[in-house]
């Protein structure tokens, strides 16, 4: 058994988005499909010095000693891939995703472990069809060096990490402007764009993320709709419907807090906890404010995770 050591790499992740609905329509295609793209993908990350550590169902992983050279192997990929689907029927193109993430991971023989290697899948999951996601680690090394675009998508929420990953979508596809400025280490998400012109790709994730996240708002709406109208119609003379109300709208605004890239996101879920608990206090009136206290709380845990943040 291969002792266990530690080394630092830029880990290249991709799959392909909505491979089961293709598999569903055609397994044979599909699969030839795959064969040929993922080789095509193969041979870019060997001709730029790259490895393939592992392959499974519809995803690769690789790993290069070049930050750079991953990068280019990830947009030489991503435009190759694009001409090969535009050749075919829509229903049968297949588009991959990428991340890339400059970390420190474990060894095991030719295998590699570790958070580094969760953050470029993370990344990959949120990249959108054709497109790539890098960490700050990866736009750190490459802004200067590349005549590619950069836009800045907030802090990415991994499992296991209490800090989220700053993300930049790499623009392609033609989209080329001048390497973007290093993003304030204080504040990110006021980092400028690397430049005004929008790509289909990034536009498209974000207006991906604003209809899912209206869609579930307009579904926790009628929920709370569909509560007053019970209540309503059954009425014997208590509006009891006014906690499920509550209930639902402080489900929203964690749902909406958990997602905004404009403030910390720790800072704004504590906002949405610190309303929720004065609206029990108002809807449960019996001429105390009692709420004043876990508001002190939620106040002290806020400014001491700013502090320890501030001191990272």
């Amino acid at each position: 058994m291969s002792a266990t050591r530690r080394k630092l790499t830029t880990i290249f992740s991709a799959d392909v988005q909505g491979y089961t609905r293709l598999m569903e329509a055609d397994e044979e295609g599909t699969l030839a499909t795959l064969k040929q793209y993922r080789g095509a993908i193969a041979r870019l990350i060997d001709s730029h010095g790259g490895r393939v550590v592992n392959t499974w169902g519809d995803g690769l992983i690789a790993e290069f000693p070049s930050v750079v050279e991953s990068v280019r192997t990830a947009i030489d990929a991503q435009n190759e891939l694009a001409g090969h689907n535009a050749v075919r029927p829509a229903a049968t193109q297949m588009r991959f995703r990428i991340g890339i993430n400059l970390g420190d991971v474990m060894v095991e023989g030719s295998d590699i472990y570790g958070d580094g290697v969760n953050i470029a899948a993370r990344l990959q999951t949120s990249a959108p069809a054709g497109g790539i996601v890098i960490s700050n680690t990866v736009y750190d090394q490459v802004r200067n060096k590349m005549a590619v675009g950069f836009e800045f998508l907030g802090d990415l929420v991994v499992k296991n990490l209490e800090e989220g990953v700053p993300s930049y979508a790499v623009r392609i596809g033609g989209q080329e402007s001048k390497a973007a400025p290093a993003p304030p280490r204080a504040e990110p998400a006021a980092t400028p764009l690397a430049s005004d012109a929008p790509t289909r790709d990034a536009a498209g994730a974000g207006a991906s993320l604003e209809r899912r996240i209206s869609r579930k708002f307009l579904l926790l709406g009628f929920i709370a709709l569909g509560l007053a109208a019970i209540n309503l119609l059954s009425w014997n003379g208590i509006f009891w419907a006014q906690w499920p109300i509550l209930a639902v709208s402080l489900l929203a605004g964690l749902r909406l807090a958990s997602t905004t890239s404009h403030i910390n996101r720790g800072i704004a879920i504590l906002g949405a906890v610190a309303l929720g608990v004065v609206a029990v206090n108002l809807l449960s009136w019996q001429g105390e404010f009692w709420a004043k206290w876990p508001l002190l709380g939620i106040v002290l845990a806020g400014g001491i995770g700013w502090a320890i943040r501030k001191r990272g």
